[in-house]
């Protein structure tokens, strides 16, 4: 086996142990009946929300677009809590053991915010198959596997983002519910979730263009339209894209903060 090669393993070992550890964090911090209703019941409420203000407008084309746009959001916003990941691992001391062990930081950070994602997806795709239809939004048998996947995109794209800002808020830690609210908000301003992207002047479009979630929302909404499946293609290669470059620069981030606290030994019990 090469070096690169045992690396490799060696990292998935470390997203598979870290990711069952985020696992078992997620069934403390929930039962099925909070979750369902808590969290969930949470997120049909704020997209119905928006629906009734295409309601309201007597647009049923608007009611379909707040839909599927915050439809979708649900899945973001939950991905967007993993910014307070960085912060709590802080406060619970973990970070000079894992600064100390051969594992990459950045690798155990992104194992063990995974339930995030995975439960956003799971949020999303209840949301557009459950009540999207009571607003006339009824995606067709053959659309379901191509959503799932699109939406799993969205989840793990956006993902890349929330563990950027994760890296930032280290060292800021009474920031880090503004720095998630705030990144979740803009998201849903400037991508295409209550407005179309070119409501917005050229240098706010040209922002929108780098977050993950402008193009696979855009995917989305080209798959449900029936658009040629090279329009979604496109949409959808461009998510990933971005969803990549953002996570490399999570590893940058990661790597950097990990560098800091072992040179200032600052990877302290921070409030």
């Amino acid at each position: 086996m090469s070096t690169l090669t045992g690396s490799l393993v060696g990292q998935l070992r470390v997203v598979r142990y870290a990711a069952a550890t985020s696992a078992a964090e997620f069934r403390q911090t929930y039962t099925w009946r909070s979750w369902a209703i808590g969290w969930l019941g949470r997120m049909l409420s704020q997209v119905t929300f928006f629906a009734l203000i295409g309601v309201m407008l007597g647009s049923p084309e608007r009611t379909r677009y707040l839909v599927v746009g915050n439809a979708v959001m649900a899945c973001v916003i939950e991905t967007m809590t993993v910014v307070t990941n960085g912060v709590r691992e802080r406060q619970e001391g973990t970070f000079p053991l894992l600064a100390a062990s051969p594992a990459t930081l950045g690798t155990v950070l992104f194992g063990r915010g995974l339930y995030q994602p995975v439960s956003g997806a799971v949020t999303a795709l209840v949301t557009l198959f459950v009540l999207a239809p009571a607003f006339g939004v009824r995606p067709r048998a053959a659309q379901v596997p191509a959503l799932a996947l699109l939406i799993v995109v969205t989840a793990l794209s956006t993902y890349g983002v929330g563990l950027v800002l994760s890296a930032v808020v280290i060292g800021l830690p009474g920031a880090r519910n503004v720095v998630s609210n705030t990144a979740y908000l803009l998201m849903m301003a400037i991508c295409g979730v209550q407005v179309p992207v070119d409501f917005w002047p050229p240098w706010v479009q040209a922002v929108s263009e780098v977050l993950p979630l402008t193009h696979a929302l855009a995917a989305i909404r080209e798959l449900m339209a029936g658009h040629a499946t090279t329009d979604v293609a496109r949409s959808l290669g461009l998510a990933l894209l971005t969803g990549v470059l953002w996570l490399l620069l999570a590893s940058v981030a990661v790597r950097l903060v990990r560098e800091r606290g072992r040179r200032t030994g600052s990877f302290d019990y921070g409030a």
